[in-house]
């Protein structure tokens, strides 16, 4: 299933409106960390699937990167990054993250961030990316980590006065479907445990060479009201692995 809501007008003005939407990668409360597993970019070629606003792909070439191409479903998306972006260097397509069919050895490095967790069939995907990466070549992503999937509700107990209590983890082992409430808007999202992420980047001939579980830095923790309380769980799992 391919699913698109971020072209649906109510949900992309609220996306919008998100402060990492708004201030881009320094407002992202994974980045501090998702940043150390990238390799140099320095004159590579770069894939971002489900670039978003673009805010990786304008970081790669920041980096020196020799060319970027990013891919999103969302016409409105890539309208967004378009308009963020005045460098030729970076070309944005609209595809499914599923339907992507490049080369064999196209890419350096390839770059998903927090979409794969909308994907059905992720081993596809997988075989995909090893196909248009060059051998050596680096896949980094980030996904919702199986602790925030694993209940639908995606929400902290909550006590008598409304403090948060615990975050609840129920159903790990049944991977599958989940229909999450993200921006007042019912989104449906795939739950796989820690263990189906990995095994399956494995069987499609990668490599695991670093894994991160999203903690806030401490500025975030003094400058964001609340952020302190992300430090109980992890909200984003992230992973870098090499095409073997």
């Amino acid at each position: 299933m391919k699913q698109n809501k971020y072209d649906e007008d109510a949900f992309f003005q609220n996306y919008s409106k998100m402060e990492r939407s708004v201030k881009g990668l320094d407002a992202a409360g994974e980045w501090h960390e998702l940043q150390t597993l990238l390799p140099d970019l320095k004159d590579k070629r770069v894939l971002d699937l489900g670039c978003g606003f673009g805010w990786h792909c304008r970081y790669a070439r920041e980096q020196q990167a020799n060319s970027v191409i990013g891919i999103d479903l969302s016409e409105k998306m890539l309208q967004r990054a378009r308009e963020l972006t005045t460098d030729p260097q970076i070309e944005y397509r609209q595809m499914a993250v599923e339907d992507i069919h490049f080369e064999q050895n196209q890419f350096d490095v390839v770059v998903s961030s927090l979409a794969l967790h909308y994907i059905e069939h992720l081993h596809d995907v997988y075989r995909k990316i090893h196909h248009c990466l060059v051998s050596g070549g680096t896949f980094v992503l980030s996904v919702e980590h199986p602790i925030f999937t694993a209940r639908a509700e995606q929400d902290w107990h909550y006590g008598a006065q409304g403090e948060k209590l615990h975050w609840p983890v129920d159903h790990y082992h049944e991977e599958g479907q989940r229909i999450a409430n993200f921006l007042n808007h019912d989104v449906v999202k795939y739950h796989r445990t820690m263990a189906a992420y990995l095994n399956e980047l494995i069987r499609a001939g990668f490599v695991i060479e670093q894994m991160a579980e999203s903690r806030p830095s401490l500025e975030m923790i003094e400058q964001v009201p609340g952020m302190s309380d992300e430090n109980r769980r992890p909200m984003f799992l992230m992973m870098a692995a090499i095409k073997g």
